[in-house]
């Protein structure tokens, strides 16, 4: 198991400085914050905090994803990263937690007490009339630092999920939008089938004129041509749906119009589990926010330990006093008449109830034992999808390279092949049909394996939680 993290004492006052979120009016922290303790409010920390915050807004934050060269691609996530309900909700209660800190870590209200006597008590230098009273409660042995550190690690860990929901968002938009390069792709090559199926109905048309053909021929041809025309209308419909989910998820009406996706060169992808493997450790979200609950869980330990001593409480008190009203008093007053009384107090609570704190303490510890063992079931899912993510990007390597660079030349070679033939009336139409028919379900099939290729490298990067192939081991 790799080493915690220290306690938030030990952060970096530039690891929790607010950064700018895209499309918000507010800020929120960086990565893996644990914020400082919030009982400092001098100036100086504060101008500190602002310098350090402009240096890292000038300096800029680590990428996220990589958009594989496509400004088109690049735009839409980070609109989606900005408006996304899911994200902006996420961020919410991660700001939120923050505001566990101050709570937790303040002493509790001071105790103020009054009392009037219905029936003053009469004393030798008079009677007292009205009782004042004023007591704080002391938390001793950094009970308090436990409590802050545990709200700490609680608002990294929903820290952490903002930032899973954050890849969760860029996964989903780059699936949509590679789905929607898909048919976009797919309608292009099927009107370029409709063409090709449309000369050689002129062509069976002529040899039927000329009574070298049958007019079943050209019936056959359009026939096709049917079909191409209604796979058509089945694209544009898939389209619609495809635009909608990507809309949906930018947070636009999910009728707007998306401009046609046209792809660029694929982008190699290097499988090296072992690198994978150290880059998801540092960098998933979902490992990041187990091994915080490893430190919340040791801290919890630690807190229901101190349970077992007591906390002070120091408080003061004041007495009003009236002067002798007697006639005794009155004709010979007592040294120190009328003069009220001040005292202070100090007490201990008596934790006596050990059974209870015992399963405080047993509590804790379990909590820890689940947190441990809850993160190594982490990593075990995240290497498992890192390998079966990487098979599939090899796989679809092969398969790509077999199409492009035999299967495709083959049919394209054959279709050529068979209209020379059918313009000397070799073969028959049919045959003609049997080779576009092959080039087609070809070109469609690589098509969809490029769109399937760079699908899995959308998910190889919420796998890892780092830009993918662009990771630096």
């Amino acid at each position: 198991m790799p080493e915690l993290r220290g306690d938030h004492k030990a952060i970096q006052l530039a690891n929790i400085l607010p950064e700018p979120m895209p499309g918000l009016g507010f800020v929120h922290a960086t990565r893996n914050p644990v914020p400082r303790n919030y009982d400092a409010h001098s100036a100086f920390r504060t101008l500190f905090r602002v310098a350090v915050a402009l240096l890292v807004a000038v300096l800029g934050s680590a990428q996220e994803y990589t958009p594989n060269g496509d400004s088109h691609l690049r735009l839409y996530v980070e609109e989606a990263l900005a408006r996304n309900p899911a994200a902006r909700q996420s961020f919410a209660r991660y700001r939120a937690s923050l505001q566990r800190l101050p709570q937790v870590s303040s002493l509790p209200d001071p105790m103020l007490g009054f009392a009037q006597y219905l029936r003053t008590p009469e004393t030798r230098v008079g009677p007292q009339t009205t009782m004042l009273t004023l007591s704080q409660q002391f938390p001793l042995f950094g009970k308090l630092s436990d409590k802050e550190k545990i709200a700490a690690k609680e608002a990294a860990m929903v820290r952490e999920h903002y930032e899973a929901q954050r890849s969760e968002i860029v996964r989903q938009v780059k699936l949509a939008y590679y789905s929607l390069s898909y048919v976009d792709r797919a309608i292009a090559v099927t009107e370029e089938d409709l063409e090709l199926l449309r000369h050689f109905e002129v062509l069976a048309q002529a040899r039927y004129q000329q009574g070298v053909g049958l007019q079943q021929a050209v019936v056959k041809l359009q026939t096709e041509i049917t079909r191409d025309l209604n796979r058509l209308e089945e694209l544009r419909s898939r389209r619609v749906d495809a635009e909608a989910i990507l809309n949906t998820l930018m947070d636009r009406p999910a009728r707007s119009p998306l401009a046609t996706v046209t792809l660029s060169s694929r982008p190699p992808a290097p499988i090296d589990y072992d690198a994978l493997y150290e880059i998801a450790r540092q960098h998933r979200p979902e490992v990041q926010s187990a091994l915080l609950q490893i430190e919340r869980d040791e801290k919890r330990v630690q807190l229901a330990r101190r349970s077992y001593w007591p906390d002070i409480t120091v408080g003061a008190g004041f007495t009003n006093v009236l002067g002798r009203s007697d006639a005794a008093g009155i004709l010979s007053p007592p040294e120190q008449n009328g003069k009220n009384i001040y005292n202070v107090t100090a007490g201990i609570n008596i934790p006596i109830r050990r059974r209870k704190y015992d399963a405080a303490v047993l509590e804790a510890t379990e909590d820890q034992i689940a947190s441990r063992e809850g993160y190594r079931n982490v990593l075990n899912s995240v290497e498992t999808s890192i390998r079966a993510v990487g098979f599939r990007i090899r796989t679809l390597e092969d398969q790509i390279a077999l199409f492009e660079k035999t299967l495709l030349p083959q049919a394209d070679q054959a279709l050529r092949s068979t209209e020379a033939a059918y313009s000397t009336g070799t073969v028959g139409v049919l045959d003609l049909l049997d080779s576009e028919r092959v080039l087609l379900e070809i070109r469609l099939g690589l098509q969809q394996l490029s769109s399937d290729y760079m699908k899995s490298l959308a998910e190889m990067e919420r796998a890892i939680g780092a830009p993918f192939p662009e990771v630096q081991p």
